[in-house]
């Protein structure tokens, strides 16, 4: 039967650490879902119970409960099942005919466009050289944008033909691009220099391409013998050495396959009048790899030779013309070596995995690249020159209007699913496709390639416009942010109004529009991109601003449209409505802060702009006279003077401390309630009567009405009351209905769904709060009592019926205590639970109403309050999430995204890393310190850098870049290199004579001071660190130098360097790099190769498809394994409708899916999704991401389970690579990737090296989770059992006793575990007995003994498997058929007893307990 330690056992952290995966919400780990499987599993049991910890732990993310409208994801569900069925309809086969090849089928469905089977045929093998043709139905040709279902007469098995079209220019440039494109398609290069959404990925290599169809003749045992275990050395349990090359393997298909030495655009474009005439469209120059030089013409009929040469112009037909309507088909006559290779080629290309050529929606940069050859291009080269406009799909010949793209999209209608869909689609592509343009015109600027609008003022002032998008420098112009904090506070705000744009882009009011905006770091120099408000360039400011103010609140207007679409945002975004002064002692009525400005384009549309201060000041870092902060701040030595007053808090802080704040309340009046319960004993007895007092949970009311929580109504009032029946009562009003795609914001406060999740049902890390339901304090637990026995909740829609609304409020008593509650948390209501915001709060220059002191101070008191939650709450919650392994950052960017979670700013490092080295298990939270610190000093480095670039050059006058990858590599030397003296190598002017004076050879030439950044030293880049990190962390960092600071705090270089290099966007050679050297510099001038943008831009969601895989990870919980699946097939159906074949969240969905497949028993399907999971990874994170990492891992237990052990191991080997670069040997999830190399090592027999990986493991979790900790007792069994085929049964002994021990000591013995446990003792001692007695027969009768034939085993696959999923939170637990059945009911009676309104601890009373804790159901689903 289902034992409690299995439990414990399988919540190996199975953690993934990352970043993006948020808004996909896998399950948090340790709840474990259970799943009935007919199937037999993979040990043979016939039928059989998979347990399983959820795939992946993430963060539990704000965004999870935001995200569905009201926490009720199955109303969401089935309000869109109809729907679905719309998306749905059958796909059909047509059969294409193109010139010179057989007719083949393919699969279309009715949704399809022609131009997508164009996309198709372009692609395939044999037809991938046309790009000009139609295609025609019975002679009639087909207009590409039609939808397959609209076109008359086309049904299952039609023809249709495609017909070669004639050229226009248009039309041959586009063919000369797809015909070098196909050249290239191999080529890496693109990838490496981050171009055209092209990224890199190495999977391939370590598969061999042996996953899928073949993997299956693999069979395991047979190939025992053959299998290469050896880890490279620098990969062993140990070792020092971090090599940097090993990290981009060579893919053997990349060595260039030349077809042609040279393709380019002739020099006698564009053809003159007289040959325009005879149809000539431009001319081509190509080389032969036969070293043929030739030259092309392309015309309306297709291309042929020409007789030009070099210098004489003749442009008549060659003898023979070779007239080909394809560039492919020409050259194939001209050229043997052409045709050979091309088809060589195309054979490969084919065989790819889609997912490794796919473009991905935004660029991915790498951080190291080879040496790569540098080609004739003329596609690249006629790209860099012209803004691309010839190629505009949209509309030819015109640049993109991208505000009007960007708001037109917003306007799509968003009734039905369908229509939802479309928008959401159009809205992610065109902002993939602003972010890439934006990204290119900021690099452009800076490379001064563009003129500036003003180009009068000085370099700073400057303001840019390219391709309709408006670019300016973060520097504090016309002293705009004299009193924030000058240029700071000009580098601080692009990145808070982005967040502001992101915010109320996700609460998406009807009407209310914000500008595409992108913030790119590049060179120094930080660049905001925005869409431009048509008409704003005409008028001046102050006539367009209608609402807000453009001088920080000494002038404010207000206008009534405004004020009723922000309104509709105050809810979500907890923003306080409020009156301000304006010049002259008016008030004026604001709902946003001051500086958000409303301006009516000539459009008619409403924009808001400079979002900066959408969220509240952050008053620990704002240092405001004559108050005082609250006890808890001031301790940790707050408030703190930071480089500027723009520091404001996060929204997931907001929602977490409104929360927080939520369960305070409904805490107070619950006790509150009781009290006045136990006076009236006699009123509680006719209460019975009238109504069963069962406890319910405050749960929102969203089964009433499904539609309006998922769209989620605006305006909700809670209101806490004992009316007639002592009820705690939600009342939700819904008065607005826009349909919402719920992205921020919930039916009632956000706290109201996850306060009933909390409550409801133990979920861990439901809240965001210290108060996780799992591991509360014993003071915290008193919540779920208190709240949940108050009688039962009357649902609105009730309420409203029976004309009670304002029942409530009669019972005076209880409205007083309503009015405490609401007091005492700092409500705006009286009535209701309601906390907002006011922004304006400690804003310099903002002047409120003489009537609204009192107003004020609350508020005021409330950010007070908010700001000792973040610093008394979040960060200890943090520490805490960080030893109970429920958050495992792996690196800087996943240490970051842990803070943002929880509402944390980075800026408040330094105290995070207080915090942790004061706390008593400071030892099992060295991982954490050490990501922490590596973290600070690279910002702090970045910082310094970032300055460093800055006084190099400037961007107009002579920009002196010639020695920039001098100065970035004299940098590096500096921050890395053990070398003491780093000089930095002035370049000898490439381009004085060298007959010149000697004397100025070392002069850089464009004026004095710009070889400051030569005189920098090691010693003084340190300095300056350990100061950054004092001023702007509040941290004390010990050393001088980065060899100490490897030396006392454990780091490593590379990993610094791979830090600094993605923060400061540089790339550099993959080399070993030997930083210990102290005779010479690590880096040379020629090992930095590139510097990359950094870019922030806004995330659109697909919120239909997030709904859709909460539902189904909510039925996996369940234990409904294919309802889950299949509703996850669903959601990923719609992810792929919205975001294309690449995107993190789909990632996440093939990886839980991989996982379903693998637990209902069908490994090969799990393979190939687990497969596209760690390709997408590498592509759209990157190969070294902390969550590429996992993906390895999960794919080497499925090619395991599939019998492919040399190419798990392959795959283990990688991810130990990649752990040991991003984060070292030291950390908790390194113990798990050993204990899987381990286990698959003793599967093959090889039982040394199987050790070393096995011991590592058991020395980490040894020291994560505590000897004692059961994982460890895991740890011991594996090492005893290797022991044991290796026959040292004294060592086998000595481990399984230390296994046992604290089994016994956890357990009981009376538990499962420490049974087996016990048996295996037995066993292990008998063996041991009997060799002991052989040995002793050979001692006495020499050779002529009697020996007994001992036992060695070696395990078999079926028990390495058993353990494999073990660690890896996957259990197999035989059950019996009657089993089954008890399950069965168990489930059904407890969702029957959730419909009956009736509370989970009446549950745990009558219900087994031993079930109740092995299945934590997500109850409140149904």
């Amino acid at each position: 039967m289902v034992s409690k330690t299995d439990d414990i056992q399988a919540s190996v952290p199975n953690c993934n650490v990352n970043t993006v995966d948020l808004a996909e919400g896998e399950t948090p780990d340790h709840q474990e879902t259970k799943a009935p499987n007919k199937d037999p599993c993979a040990c043979g049991h016939s039928a059989s119970t998979v347990v399983m910890n959820g795939g992946g732990a993430h963060y539990h993310s704000e965004e999870e409960s935001k995200q569905d409208g009201g926490g009720d994801t199955d109303g969401v569900e089935d309000s869109n099942e109809q729907e679905v069925i719309v998306i749905q309809d059958t796909g059909f086969t047509v059969k294409i005919q193109a010139p010179g090849t057989e007719p083949f089928d393919l699969q279309v469905s009715p949704q399809e466009m022609v131009q997508e089977i164009h996309q198709v045929l372009m692609d395939r093998e044999d037809t991938c050289h046309r790009t000009c043709f139609s295609l025609q139905l019975d002679g009639n040709v087909l207009d590409n944008f039609a939808e397959l279902k609209s076109i008359e007469g086309l049904q299952e098995g039609s023809l249709l033909k495609v017909v070669e079209e004639p050229y226009t220019v248009r039309e041959a440039r586009i063919h000369v691009r797809h015909i070098r494109d196909l050249l290239k398609s191999l080529d890496p290069s693109d990838a490496y220099n981050g171009v055209d959404c092209n990224s890199l990925s190495f999977l391939s290599v370590f598969t061999d391409g042996d996953l899928g169809d073949s993997g299956k003749r693999k069979k395991k045992g047979s190939d025992l013998e053959q299998i290469d275990c050896t880890p490279p050395e620098h990969i062993l349990p140990g070792s020092k050495e971090r090599p940097l090359v090993p990290l981009q393997p060579q893919n053997k298909d990349w060595k260039p396959m030349q077809c042609l030495k040279v393709l380019t655009m002739s020099g006698w474009n564009p053809p003159p009048g007289n040959r325009k005439m005879h149809g000539d469209l431009m001319y081509l120059y190509m080389v032969t790899v036969e070293e043929r030089h030739i030259s092309i013409t392309a015309s309306t009929r297709g291309f042929y030779l020409n007789q030009s040469t070099t210098y004489t112009f003749n442009p008549k037909p060659a003898n023979p013309s070779f007239l080909s309507h394809s560039l492919v088909e020409l050259l194939s006559q001209i050229s043997p070596a052409f045709k050979k290779n091309f088809t060589v080629l195309q054979k490969t290309r084919v065989q790819r995995h889609p997912f490794e050529r796919i473009a991905t929606p935004f660029q991915v940069y790498s951080w190291t690249a080879p040496q790569v050859d540098h080609t004739m291009d003329c596609v690249r080269a006629e790209d860099a020159y012209t803004s691309r406009l010839g190629y505009e799909e949209h509309i030819p010949g015109q640049t993109r209007d991208w505000n009007e793209e960007l708001q037109t999209t917003r306007e799509l209608a968003r009734k039905n699913l369908p229509e939802r869909l479309l928008r959401e689609r159009a809205i992610f592509k065109v902002h993939s496709d602003f972010a890439a343009a934006a990204t290119r015109g900021s690099m452009a600027v800076i490379d001064g390639n563009v003129m500036a609008i003003n180009p009068g003022e000085e370099t700073r002032m400057q303001m840019f416009i390219w391709n309709n998008i408006f670019f300016s420098l973060g520097f504090d112009v016309r002293d705009h942010y004299r009193e924030l904090g000058g240029d700071a506070a000009a580098h601080a705000a692009p990145t808070n109004d982005l967040n502001g744009v992101r915010a109320y882009g996700a609460v998406d009011v009807e009407g209310l529009y914000t500008l595409g905006t992108v913030v790119v770091d590049y060179r120094g120099y930080r660049v905001t991109a925005q869409s431009i408000i048509p008409g704003i360039l005409e008028r001046e400011q102050e006539q367009s601003v209608i609402y807000g103010s453009i001088d920080f609140g000494k002038t404010v207007v207000s206008h009534g449209k405004y004020l009723e679409l922000l309104e509709r945002t105050s809810r979500p975004l907890k923003v306080q409505r409020h009156n301000v002064l304006n010049e002259k002692d008016e008030s004026v009525e604001l709902c946003s802060s001051v500086e958000c400005k409303g301006i009516i384009g000539n459009d008619g549309r409403h924009y808001i702009l400079d979002l900066l201060r959408t969220f509240p000041p952050d008053l620990n870092f704002l240092p405001v006279e004559g108050e005082e902060l609250s006890p808890e701040s001031v301790r940790q030595g707050f408030p703190r003077q930071h480089r500027h007053r723009l520091a404001c808090l996060r929204q997931e802080l907001i929602e977490a401390f409104v929360e927080h704040r939520y369960l305070l309340f409904m805490k107070m009046a619950a006790l509150q309630l009781m009290q006045q319960k136990a006076n009236k004993d006699s009123k509680m007895a006719t209460l019975t009567e009238n109504n069963s007092p069962e406890a319910a949970v405050p749960a929102l009311p969203s089964t009433e009405n499904p539609d309006a929580s998922a769209k989620s109504s605006e305006t909700s009032t809670e209101t806490l009351t004992d009316g007639k029946s002592d009820a705690v009562q939600i009342e939700t009003t819904s008065t607005t209905d826009a349909p919402q795609p719920a992205a921020t914001e919930a039916t009632t406060t956000e706290a109201a769904p996850k306060a009933e999740q909390t409550t409801e049902t133990d979920i861990p890390s439901a809240a965001a709060t210290t108060m996780t339901a799992s591991q509360a304090t014993p003071t915290e637990d008193n919540v779920v009592p208190t709240v949940t026995t108050n009688g039962p909740l009357v649902p609105v829609a009730t309420a409203i019926q029976n004309g009670e609304c304002e029942s409530p409020l009669e019972d005076p008593k209880s409205r007083e205590v309503v009015l405490n509650a609401c007091k005492a948390v700092g409500s705006i209501s009286n009535t209701s639970f309601d906390i907002r915001f006011n922004p304006d709060i400690f804003s310099p220059g903002v002047r409120f109403p003489e009537d609204s002191v009192d107003d004020i101070q609350k508020q005021k008191q409330l950010l007070k309050d908010a700001a000792a939650f973040l610093v008394s709450c979040q960060i200890p919650s943090l520490v805490k999430d960080c030893l109970d392994h429920s958050a495992l950052p792996m690196d800087g960017a996943t240490l970051t995204e842990a803070l943002h979670q929880r509402g944390i700013n980075v800026r408040y490092l330094g105290n995070v890393l207080e915090f942790v080295d004061k706390t008593p298990a400071k030892a099992q939270l060295e991982h954490f310190y050490r990501i922490g610190i590596s973290e600070l000093i690279t910002r702090c480095a970045k910082h310094i850098f970032k300055t460093y670039l800055q006084t190099m050059y400037s961007i107009s006058q002579g920009v002196e870049l010639s020695a920039l990858s001098a100065a970035v590599s004299h940098f590096l030397n500096c921050f890395l290199s053990s070398f003491p003296d780093a000089v930095a190598h002035l370049p000898p002017d490439e381009l004085v004579s060298r007959r010149k004076n000697r004397k100025r050879r070392n002069r850089v030439p464009g004026g004095g001071d710009n070889t400051a950044w030569a005189s920098l030293t090691p010693s003084e880049l340190w300095k300056n660190i350990v100061s950054e990190a004092q001023s702007y962390y509040n941290f004390t960092l010990h050393c001088e130098n980065a060899d100490q600071v490897v030396e006392k705090y454990g780091l490593q270089k590379i990993t610094l360097l791979r830090e600094i290099s993605i923060k400061a966007g540089i790339q550099i050679l993959i080399k070993e790099y030997n930083f210990d050297s102290r005779h010479k510099p690590a880096f040379t001038e020629e090992d930095i190769l590139n510097i990359f943008p950094v870019v922030k831009h806004v995330n659109p969601k697909a919120s239909d498809a997030f709904h859709f895989f909460q539902s189904g990870q909510a039925k996996v919980q369940q234990g409904y394994l294919k309802e889950g699946c299949e509703l996850i097939n669903e959601a990923l159906n719609l992810f792929n409708n919205v975001y294309g074949a690449m995107h993190v969240e789909i990632c996440a969905c093939l990886r839980l899916l991989a996982r379903l497949n693998y637990i209902m028993g069908d490994h090969h399907e799990a393979l190939s999704n687990q497969q596209k999971a760690v390709l997408m990874s590498e592509r759209v994170l990157g190969v070294e991401h902390p969550n590429t990492i996992q993906e390895y891992m999960h794919l080497a237990l499925y090619c395991f389970a599939n019998g492919q052990l040399s190419t798990a191991l392959k795959l283990l080997y990688r991810a130990r690579y990649l752990m040991l670069m991003v984060c070292g040997e030291d950390h908790p999830e390194m113990a798990l990737l050993d204990s899987n190399i381990g286990l698959v090592l003793h599967g093959v027999m090889e039982y040394d090296l199987s050790l070393r990986f096995l011991e590592n493991a058991l020395a980490i979790n040894s020291k994560y989770h505590g000897p004692r900790s059961l994982k460890v007792a895991l740890s011991h069994h594996l090492v005893a059992r290797v022991y044991e085929s290796k026959a040292e049964f004294r060592s086998a002994l000595q481990h399984e006793k230390e296994g046992y021990t604290i089994y016994k000591n956890q357990v009981g013995e009376a538990h499962e575990k420490t049974k087996e446990s016990s048996e295996y003792l037995k066993y292990l001692t008998q063996q041991a007995v009997a060799l002991q007695r052989t040995m002793n027969e050979i001692y006495k009768n020499g050779s002529n003994a009697s020996i007994m034939p001992l036992k060695f085993t070696a395990p078999s696959m079926a028990s390495v498997l058993e353990q494999l999923n073990i660690i890896n939170g996957i259990i197999f637990i035989p059950l019996s058929q009657k089993d089954l059945e008890n399950l069965k009911a168990e489930v059904q009676r407890r969702q029957q007893l959730q419909e009956s309104g009736k509370s989970m601890e009446e549950l745990t009373v009558d219900g087994p307990l031993e079930l109740e804790d092995k299945i934590p159901m997500d109850v409140n689903v149904d």
